[in-house]
């Protein structure tokens, strides 16, 4: 009994106590740190403006904290807009998707942030954004964010 308990021990005890490391400095000073860190979404003209088209993204791998209690959560994050004048470049909206990885930020703020810049950076026809959220304490969280240039905004 005394080696069950022992083997439960050490299969229950923190990472860093079974041997697990916080990244170290050469890896937080890596080259995919420092892009994600000093990320900037980017644009292209748009060369189909002869027709209305949808571009749709799905970024499965979505993370970010709680603010409230610092455990991650988990999303996948769809984007769907129309352009009008310019396309979002997909190696920057990668980087831009993985800053928040680390950020303390609630369901409802950051699928609003996410479609606040994304409309600042194209000014799309139409864009939605759906935030899916992994199942965390029995409740399910999908937020919507939907915007089109002939909507009206709420505060205005």
């Amino acid at each position: 009994m005394a080696k069950k308990t022992a083997s439960l021990k050490k299969a229950t005890a923190a990472p860093a106590a079974r041997g697990f490391k916080s990244l170290s400095p050469a890896a937080r000073d890596s080259r995919g740190y420092r892009e994600i860190e000093e990320q900037q979404l980017e644009r292209f003209p748009n060369r189909n403006r002869r027709r209305a088209y949808t571009v749709e993204f799905t970024c499965p791998e979505f993370t970010c904290v709680c603010p409230k209690t610092g455990f991650p959560d988990f999303a996948t994050i769809f984007i769907r807009y129309q352009p009008d004048e310019w396309c979002v470049e997909l190696k920057s909206l990668k980087l831009y998707i993985n800053k928040f990885r680390d950020m303390g930020v609630y369901h409802e703020d950051v699928t609003n942030v996410i479609a606040d810049d994304l409309i600042d950076l194209l000014d799309p026809n139409q864009i939605e954004i759906v935030a899916d959220f992994t199942v965390r304490g029995n409740i399910h969280t999908v937020v919507t964010v939907n915007h089109s240039k002939s909507s009206m905004k709420l505060d205005d």
